[in-house]
Formats: C-alpha cells, sequence, structure tokens
C-alpha cells in the first residue's frame, strides 16, 4: 500500500475507503454491506463507520433492500464514480508497476496462493465466526 498512499491522499481518500468504492464500481447494481465487507475483506464495525464517512461526502449512497427492510443496499453516486473514474487510472499504473516489477506469472501464483488461504481461514457454516 506503500505506492498507493501518496496518490490516495491527494484524494482525501484512505486505503479501506478505495476498497470500498472499487467494490462498488466494480458491481453493476447496488449491493449489500455484507458484500461489500466480503469483497474488501473489511470487519463489519469498521466498514459501518467508514460507510457513514463516505455517504456524508456523498460519495456513496445506501437504500434499503426490497427483499429485507433490515438490509442495506450500497451504490456509488454520480460523485462517487467521477472520484473512482479520476483516481482509477493512477491506481492501474502502479498495479501495472507492481506486475511489471514482480512478475505476471509470480502474481497470479500469488494471488492464487492467497485466494486459496482465504477460504481455508473461511468459517463454515458449523463453526463460529
Amino acid at each position: 500500500m506503500r505506492r498507493f498512499r501518496p496518490m490516495l491522499a491527494q484524494h482525501d481518500i484512505t486505503e479501506q475507503q478505495w476498497r470500498v468504492l472499487r467494490a462498488l464500481a466494480a458491481s453493476s447494481q447496488p449491493i449489500t454491506v455484507g458484500e461489500v465487507a466480503d469483497r474488501t475483506y473489511l470487519l463489519g464495525p469498521s466498514l459501518s463507520r467508514m460507510l457513514v464517512g463516505l455517504e456524508q461526502r456523498s460519495l456513496i449512497e445506501r437504500t434499503t433492500s426490497v427483499d429485507d427492510l433490515r438490509r442495506s443496499n450500497l451504490a456509488l453516486t454520480t460523485h462517487g464514480q467521477h472520484v473512482v473514474s479520476k483516481i482509477g487510472p493512477f491506481s492501474e499504473s502502479i498495479y501495472s508497476e507492481i506486475e511489471t516489477a514482480f512478475g505476471l506469472s509470480r502474481l497470479n501464483h500469488l494471488i492464487n496462493e492467497l485466494n486459496d488461504l482465504a477460504v481455508c481461514l473461511t468459517p463454515t457454516d458449523s463453526e463460529p465466526e
């Protein structure tokens, strides 16, 4: 993240906020808070506080789920989409630098290994979280 921090700081966005914005940008429709947590590997309490700030800055909007009134769906606002489109090319450039320095094959192997680790560490329905 050391390579990303200065660029994100210029836009007053934290690393975790950027992960949330990217997760929302990657979805073609609003997604639940739980889905955002899963996609960003952020814990619920931290994510909840962060969402309040992103909402106050008009980067995201929260709507009540039609299926379950206790659940919220999240989406980027027009302003949030603008911020992502502004930061995105810089972020992609940094990812390209990392890919070039480390090698595409090695990076893909590392990502696969980390995904396998995440699956191994994911609690099953029968075990407590």
